[in-house]
């Protein structure tokens, strides 16, 4: 069936060849979108001026001498009027426009008998000739995976899947304009690494054909932004792509947009005020409120985000004090309550599936998770007064962690003896443990100052319009079709 519909506008196309007319031409004009129509239609009504729009049609009505054509660009709808008398090689026209075709009309502005603003052609186009149907207009694609593998055409029958792409290109450029507004300079760091650092994950490997060297692509953008700290740059940020070779979940993407900034002569006290009003600005654009839903619960970003003591919370959800708490305990815990041991488990990994376990599924209105064990971060600088604990905070809603920062690790001495205590997990069997970075360590020996930093990914996005983060993005990563 479908073949047949391929082959019959084919068929079409050879014969608007025949007729001597390019299907696909390289030159078009346009003098307005359609919006710019509709917002002005009273008066190009009344001056009966010439209008050229384009779009793709979107539905054909045929009725003798008549047609009824749908265009749709990318800012609207109009109805175009088609008359035989008024168009010249009307009958080629409609033996040849599917829906889905490309037309260019010139006209003018015109209501129908019932009333509908439209345009009545006088010149009519195709500007290119689809070749394949659309999907039925009022089923459009009922399955998940082929909305997700053929994503232009969920785009192009759901409005709404477009307007969730503008929103989010919105959510990243009040994001940029809150950071530049603030006094920080956007920046460009390499995906290609060649020691993968800044955050436990695993990473992809690729190969540099000109230096005959192997790299990883990058797991975190924050290495290569320290170094910019220590170069003097005070206030500075990046939105990057980051590539991590991990599971696909609700939650996780294997490559994905995320955005770091790091600030000099701040600490994560400061930087918590900083990052609830970016993210409640950032909310509030592209929402249109500081409430949202997710899950069916109404999420109140708007009020004051309390604090949460780590240990605190982990005593009370886990029954474990971390300040006493051993790494065989963490074990006994773990697996009494079904968490498979995985080879190099050490304790900081434990006390991170714990945490994951009991106490963030609680965790369901916007709150900062504050000061944990050092045990958990290799990054962050030590709390003053508990020198077990690190200045560290996460946002936290809706059962998960939202963005991360902390005052910055800037003592060479003690980032190596944490490195190290990395690479003794990772030779113990935990393949995301985080490798120590000699050239990080060099430029950290030159001095970095005190520095607050943040990380928040596009997670953030996929929970504030309550969808899993696959439908979020527009070409997620998908395993190869097999041939029929």
């Amino acid at each position: 069936m479908l073949e047949d519909l391929i082959a019959e506008r084919r068929k079409k196309l050879e014969r608007l060849k025949e007729e001597g007319r390019d299907a696909y031409p390289a030159k078009i004009k346009r003098t307005h979108e359609i919006k710019s129509v509709r917002e002005s239609f009273s008066t190009f009504e009344k001056n009966s001026a010439k209008i050229t729009v384009v779009g793709r049609a979107r539905g054909l009505r045929v009725q003798g001498a008549l047609m009824f054509v749908d265009l749709e660009d990318g800012s609207g709808k109009i109805q175009l009027v088609v008359k035989k008398e008024n168009v010249k090689g009307f009958e080629l026209l409609q033996s040849t426009i599917d829906i889905g075709d490309f037309l260019e009309c010139t006209g003018t502005a015109y209501k129908t008998k019932r009333g509908e603003e439209s345009i009545e052609a006088k010149d009519l186009k195709i500007i290119s000739k689809s070749l394949r149907p659309l999907p039925s207009s009022w089923h459009g694609l009922e399955d998940p995976e082929t909305r997700l593998r053929k994503r232009y055409l969920d785009l192009i029958m759901d409005p709404e899947q477009r307007t969730l792409f503008t929103k989010k290109a919105q959510f990243w450029n009040t994001m940029r304009t809150y950071l530049i507004e603030n006094g920080f300079l956007e920046v460009e760091t390499p995906v290609l690494e060649s020691v993968p650092g800044g955050a436990e994950a695993e990473p992809f490997t690729t190969h540099h054909n000109a230096l005959d060297t192997d790299f990883y692509l990058r797991i975190s953008l924050e290495i290569a932004l320290k170094k910019l700290v220590v170069a003097g740059f005070e206030k500075v940020f990046e939105i990057g792509r980051i590539f991590r070779n991990e599971g696909i979940d609700a939650e996780h993407l294997q490559d994905y947009t995320q955005m770091e900034f790091y600030w000099s002569y701040e600490d994560y006290n400061g930087l918590m005020k900083f990052v609830e009003d970016m993210y409640k600005k950032t909310i509030k654009a592209v929402t249109g409120s500081l409430t949202t839903e997710w899950d069916g619960k109404k999420i109140n970003w708007g009020k004051k985000w309390k604090k949460i003591e780590y240990y605190e919370i982990f005593k009370e959800k886990v029954g474990l004090d971390l300040e006493s708490a051993t790494e065989s305990k963490l074990k006994e815990k773990a697996r009494s309550s079904g968490i498979k041991i995985e080879k190099g488990m050490g304790r900081g990994r434990l006390i991170d599936v714990l945490f994951k376990k009991f106490v963030r599924p609680h965790l369901v209105e916007p709150a900062f998770l504050i000061n944990p064990p050092v045990d958990i971060e290799p990054l962050a600088k030590r709390l003053e007064s508990h020198k077990d604990r690190v200045e560290r905070f996460q946002v936290v809603a809706c059962r998960t962690e939202l963005g991360k920062g902390f005052s910055e690790l800037n003592d060479p001495i003690d980032q190596r003896e944490r490195f190290e205590e990395q690479m003794r997990l990772r030779d113990a069997g935990d393949s995301e443990a985080q490798r120590l970075d000699e050239d990080f360590l060099e430029a950290m020996e030159y001095g970095m100052p005190p520095t607050a930093g943040f990380g928040v990914s596009e997670r953030l996005f996929a929970i504030l319009m309550n969808k899993p983060i696959r439908e979020t993005v527009f070409f997620p990563p998908m395993r190869p079709k097999k041939s029929e």
